[in-house]
C-alpha cells in the first residue's frame, strides 16, 4: 500500500500527508522519526516516498489512528516550515470550492525557499518578542487628513466580520482609509491585497515612513509568519501566513489580477472574504471604485458623499460614431482635435488605448453604422460559420444578417490592430507615436508623449493629460456576461490615469453604443447605474450571484458531464467541441456535486465561476 508497510512500527506519531503531486487526490499516512518530532507539525512541509521515490508533501493533520496490522512508512525528511493550520484548512476549503487539488492552494500558502524555527519579527532594526531588547511601535497614528477614511471605516467596523464593499472614485486614495483601519483596530496582522507588486511596493514604502511594520509578501513570508503588524502583497498574499488576523483590505477589488487564470481558477478576493469569517476579523473591507454585482449583492454597500465621488472620477466624453461610415477609419475628427491640442503643450500626454487581444468580431450596418447587438443580451453577433445568419457569441441566439435599426443587409466588419494604429496616429500628428503592450520594456515610456496601446499602457503609464478609448465597443459587446462590469473597470482605470475631475485631464472614449450603461456610469461618475441593469440581467438568467456556473473543457469534459447531467439540480449543456456548461441553483451544489463525481482518465479542466462566459 502506497505510503504503508506492514513490519514494525518505526514511531507512535501518526501525520497524514498530501503529496506535492497535483494529479494524486489522495491523502496518506506516515509515522515521524524521533528526530523529526521536535519540527514537524500541521502544515509542515516534508520528504516522503511515494511510488518508490521522494516527493514533497505537507502535514495536514496530526497525531491520527492507525490501522490495525499496518505499519506506515517514516517520514524521510523536514523541508522546513509551512503554512499556519488555519491556511491549510482553507486550503482545503479552497479545494472543495474551486474544484482542484489541495497541493495547488498549499503551493501558493508556502514559502518559496526554506524557512525554519521562524522568530519574532524586526521592526526597525530592532527584534521584538519576549527576548528582545526592542519593544513594539506606538499605535498607529490617525491619517491628514481622513474625514473621509474616518466615515468609511467607521461604516466598515460597523459590518464587523461581513465583508463590507466601499465604493471610493478612481482619484480618492485608498492609502488613507488602509491607515485609518490601522490606527482603529487593535493588536493582531492586516493583511492588505493590491492588484500589481509595483504598486504593493510603493504601498509599503508609505506605510513604512508612517512608522508601520511591514511585510511584503513574497520574499518576506518569514516575517509575515512572526506577526508583522500589516503583510501586503498581490493575488497570493491571501495565503499569507498571518497568524493573527484582525482585518482585510483589498485595494481595487474589481481588478482581474485578483482572479487566477490556471486551474483551479480561484478568486483571491473570495478566499479572504472566506478567511476573515474563519478567523473572526473586526473588518474585512473590499474597495473598489466600480463594485461588480457578484461581489455587492447582499453585502454591505459603503459610499463616499455623493459629491466627493463625483469629484473622484474624471470628466468622460463620448464621442458619438454612429452617424459615421464605417469606411472612414478609427479617428474622429473629435479625437484628432483633442490630440492635437494637448500635444502643442511641451509636456502634453496621450495614451490611446485598443486590445487587439481577444477580440470580438465586430459588424456594423454599412447604411446607418449602427453596430449589429444582440437582441436579446445586447452582445456582439456575428458571422455564422454554416450559413447566411447571424449568431450571438455571448448567449447563442441567432437571427438573420439584417441590421435591426434599418433592416438593411450590408453589413461591415471593423478590423484594425495596435500597430497599425500607432503607425496611423504618428502620420496623424507629426509626433513618433510609442507602441505599448503588455511585452514592452518599463522603460519604453519614458518621454514619450504619444502612447499607443493595449490595455497594458493603462498599468504602464504613471500619468497621462487624455486617454482615448479607440474602440471601446469591443469591450462592451465582449462575449462575456461580465463585459459591461470589466469595460467600467477598464474607465476607472483610464480615469485614475488622468486625475480627478477638477485636475483638467479627461476621458476620451469613441463608440457607437453611447446609451450603454457602462458608459452612462462614468460620464455620471454613479456605478450604480451600471449595476442596476447587471443586476436585473444576472437575476433573470440565473448568473452568479443569483446562480452558479462551472465550465468544464478537454477530452474528459463530456464523460464528466455526463455524470453531472444524472444530478437532478444540475443543468449541463455543450456549448463548443469539449466544453460544457453546467448551471447549479447555488455554489453548495455545484460543488458538492464537482467533488462526488469521479474524474475520468482523459484531461480535464474545471473553471468554477469562469469569466468567459
Amino acid at each position: 500500500m502506497d505510503g504503508q508497510s506492514i513490519g514494525p512500527d518505526s514511531g507512535n506519531r501518526l501525520v497524514r500527508v498530501v503529496p506535492d503531486i497535483p494529479a494524486v487526490h489522495r491523502r496518506f499516512d506516515y509515522s515521524v522519526p524521533p528526530a523529526l518530532d521536535p519540527l514537524i507539525r500541521v502544515g509542515s512541509r516534508v520528504r516522503i516516498e511515494l511510488h518508490g521515490r521522494r516527493v514533497g508533501a505537507w502535514v495536514v493533520e496530526d497525531h491520527v489512528e492507525g490501522t490495525a496490522g499496518v505499519s506506515p512508512k517514516p517520514l524521510s525528511g523536514s523541508s522546513g516550515d509551512g503554512p499556519p493550520e488555519s491556511v491549510v484548512s482553507l486550503a482545503v476549503w479552497a479545494a472543495w470550492r474551486w474544484a482542484g487539488p489541495v497541493s495547488s492552494f498549499l503551493g501558493t500558502a508556502s514559502p518559496n525557499g526554506v524557512v525554519r524555527g521562524i522568530g519574532a519579527p524586526p521592526v526597525d532594526g530592532l527584534q521584538v518578542g519576549p527576548d528582545a531588547g526592542g519593544s513594539p511601535p506606538g499605535p498607529v497614528p490617525p491619517p491628514s487628513p481622513g474625514g473621509g477614511s474616518v466615515q468609511l471605516v467607521d461604516g466598515v467596523l460597523r459590518a464587523g466580520t461581513s465583508p463590507s464593499v466601499v465604493r471610493l472614485a478612481p482619484a480618492l486614495d485608498g492609502f488613507l482609509v488602509v491607515l485609518e483601519l490601522l490606527h482603529r483596530t487593535g493588536s493582531g496582522g492586516v493583511l492588505v491585497l493590491v492588484p500589481s507588486h509595483a504598486r504593493a511596493g510603493q504601498l509599503a514604502d508609505r506605510l513604512r515612513r508612517s512608522d508601520v511594520p511591514v511585510a511584503l509578501m513574497p520574499d518576506q513570508w518569514a516575517l509575515a509568519a512572526t506577526g508583522s503588524r500589516v503583510v501586503i502583497g498581490t493575488r497570493a498574499a491571501a495565503w499569507a501566513p498571518t497568524p493573527r488576523l484582525r482585518a482585510v483590505v483589498v485595494l481595487d477589488a474589481h481588478d482581474e489580477a485578483y482572479r487566477e487564470e490556471r486551474s483551479p481558477t480561484w478568486s483571491a478576493v473570495d478566499v479572504v472574504v472566506e478567511r476573515g469569517r474563519r478567523d473572526r476579523a473586526e473588518a474585512v473591507a473590499l474597495i473598489t471604485s466600480c463594485p461588480a454585482v457578484t461581489m455587492s449583492e447582499g453585502r454591505v454597500l459603503i459610499t463616499t458623499a455623493r459629491a466627493v465621488e463625483r469629484r473622484g472620477w474624471s470628466v468622460t466624453e463620448l464621442v458619438d460614431r454612429r452617424g459615421d461610415d464605417p469606411r472612414t477609419g478609427l479617428f474622429s475628427e473629435r479625437m484628432a482635435r483633442v490630440m492635437h491640442g494637448v500635444l502643442e503643450r511641451p509636456d502634453g500626454r496621450v495614451v490611446c488605448v485598443l486590445n487587439r487581444t481577444g477580440r470580438a468580431r465586430l459588424l456594423a450596418c454599412g447604411h446607418c453604422g449602427t453596430l449589429v447587438r444582440c437582441t436579446r443580451c445586447g452582445g456582439a453577433m456575428a458571422q455564422q460559420d454554416t450559413g447566411p445568419g447571424l449568431r450571438c457569441r455571448r448567449c447563442g441566439a441567432s437571427r438573420p444578417a439584417v441590421c435591426a435599426q434599418c433592416d438593411s443587409t450590408r453589413l461591415k466588419s471593423l478590423r484594425i490592430g495596435v500597430t497599425r494604429a500607432t503607425e496611423e496616429l504618428s502620420a496623424l500628428s507629426g509626433i513618433g507615436a510609442t507602441e505599448i503592450t503588455s511585452a514592452s520594456s518599463p522603460e519604453a515610456v519614458d518621454g514619450a508623449r504619444l502612447i499607443v496601446g493595449t490595455e497594458a499602457a493603462l498599468h504602464r503609464v504613471p500619468r497621462a493629460d487624455v486617454v482615448v478609448l479607440l474602440d471601446i465597443d469591443q469591450h462592451l459587446l465582449a462575449p462575456r456576461f461580465g463585459a459591461g462590469e470589466e469595460t467600467l473597470a477598464l474607465l476607472a482605470r483610464a480615469a485614475r490615469l488622468v486625475g480627478g475631475r477638477d485636475g483638467g485631464g479627461r476621458v476620451l472614449v469613441q463608440t457607437r453604443i453611447p446609451d450603454h450603461e457602462a458608459l452612462r456610469a462614468a460620464v455620471h461618475a454613479d456605478p450604480g447605474l451600471l449595476a442596476e441593469r447587471e443586476r436585473e440581467l444576472r437575476l433573470a438568467l440565473d448568473l452568479p450571484p443569483f446562480g452558479a456556473l462551472a465550465v468544464l473543457r478537454g477530452p474528459g469534459a463530456s464523460a464528466f458531464a455526463a455524470g453531472l447531467g444524472a444530478i437532478e439540480s444540475l443543468t449541463t449543456s455543450m456549448t463548443d467541441d469539449d466544453r460544457w456548461l453546467v448551471r447549479a441553483p447555488d455554489h453548495q451544489t455545484l460543488c458538492d456535486s464537482l467533488q462526488s463525481i469521479p474524474r475520468p482518465p482523459d484531461r480535464l479542466r474545471v473553471e468554477v465561476d469562469p469569466t468567459n462566459v
